[in-house]
């Protein structure tokens, strides 16, 4: 998961900006063997300058190597319009049967 931080002249203008950081990112990704899925973005209700973006990628080790050459391609991207670089968090995905039957609640 990513979190993007805007300056708080640009929170107005989140939808522009990651759609922006889309364009500039995403064609090499997409290209990527490590690439799964396309990104999704959530803005935050009490913080609309912060942007988290979720998606998954085959290994970690594919992703480290490959934002790499991506945070060359954002530097201008962060001095325009962002508090500092983005924020990179991992997860692992827990496989919760969430249609269980006699599952407790």
């Amino acid at each position: 998961m990513e979190t993007w931080r805007l300056r708080d002249e640009f929170a107005g203008r989140s939808l522009e900006l990651m759609q922006e950081m889309d364009d500039i990112v995403g064609p090499a990704a997409h290209v990527d063997p490590g690439w799964c899925e396309h990104g999704r973005f959530f803005q935050l209700h009490g913080s609309p300058g912060e942007i988290r973006m979720m998606y998954t990628w085959r290994t970690r080790a594919e992703h480290e190597v490959f934002i790499k050459n991506e945070e060359l391609l954002l530097t201008d991207f962060y001095e325009r319009y962002c508090v500092g670089p983005r924020e990179i968090t991992y997860f692992d995905e827990l496989p919760v049967d969430v249609d269980a039957v006699g599952a407790a609640s």
